[in-house]
């Protein structure tokens, strides 16, 4: 659901970035029961805006409804702005009593298709507010509370595109360049756990390195085949977008995408899906988060 202040005076806009999965490996599990992932994250120039105004009552209130819970307390951006709170660095606690927030998601980025729309949103928060409460905490604190929030979280905190390993948090920027995609959803979600649990998955990658996917030899993501199996839109729509290039799957949702060289090829084929009714968008991925421009970094 979108949620855009009629009245915008207090108001600030904050871009929260989607994301594609290049590739995606699980390679084990970790001590901790967490399955060791790889991937490569590529940030694009599309995504949800996150509208913030600040409150000095203490209240930290979502206006509109929210996409991912029936809960407000659930929600993400609720649940980050109350963590980010409870963690600052503000020595008087009356001070902190005050600290408050609106907010407000319009949202683009579809739920549960693998486009990190929910962690994005987070981390928006998360980052918009450690300026606007003057907190002055570090991008490794604000990435350490956003894994605490998802495993995604801290990528869009660090605001780059790049390698990721162990639960997706760790990673080593990259300089992908300017690429064009189209990115198409199922409107299949199915939920993660399940897909974690499939005994199908194939969890025994051979471990690779940056140089391996730079050059092409990894490849894929390790979700493909079981959400082929168990939602067949997913393959209804990557065999379409196959007629267009490399078709894959981005994280475990039901979103796909395929690079295309240009952006007037890939909004051609847009206009292409458009007709036959599937939701789709030309987008250009970004080695840097459009959010850091919006904060004047």
């Amino acid at each position: 659901m979108t949620a855009v202040p009629d009245d915008r005076r207090g108001w600030r806009a904050f871009p929260a970035p989607a994301k594609l999965n290049l590739f995606l490996a699980i390679t084990g599990r970790r001590p901790d029961g967490y399955h060791a992932l790889q991937t490569v994250f590529q940030l694009l120039d599309w995504g949800d805006t996150v509208w913030i105004r600040p409150r000095d009552d203490g209240r930290i209130e979502r206006i509109g409804a929210s996409d991912y819970a029936p809960d407000p307390e659930r929600d993400l951006v609720v649940r980050a702005a109350n963590l980010l709170r409870s963690e600052s660095n503000v020595a008087d606690l009356a001070e902190k009593s005050t600290l408050g927030v609106d907010i407000a998601v319009d949202k683009r980025i579809p739920v549960g298709g693998g486009f990190g729309g929910g962690s994005s949103n987070a981390a928006t928060v998360l980052f918009a507010l450690n300026r606007l409460w003057s907190l002055e905490l570090s991008t490794d604190r604000l990435a350490e509370l956003g894994l605490a929030l998802g495993a995604d979280v801290p990528v869009f905190v660090r605001g780059l595109s790049g390698w990721a390993e162990g639960v997706g948090e760790a990673l080593t920027p990259l300089a992908l360049g300017e690429r064009h995609y189209l990115v198409a959803d199922s409107g299949v979600s199915v939920p993660t756990a399940e897909l974690f649990q499939a005994p199908d998955l194939k969890r025994d990658a051979a471990p690779a390195t940056i140089v391996d996917f730079l050059s092409g030899t990894v490849h894929g993501n390790a979700f493909e085949p079981v959400l082929r199996q168990r939602a067949p839109l997913v393959s209804t729509l990557l065999d379409r977008l196959r007629a267009f290039g490399d078709a894959r799957l981005t994280g475990t949702g039901g979103g796909c995408f395929v690079e295309l060289p240009t952006k007037a090829e890939a909004e051609a084929a847009q206009r292409t899906l458009a007709t036959e009714g599937w939701t789709c968008r030309a987008c250009v991925g970004v080695d840097r988060s459009p959010l850091w421009a919006a904060l004047g970094d």
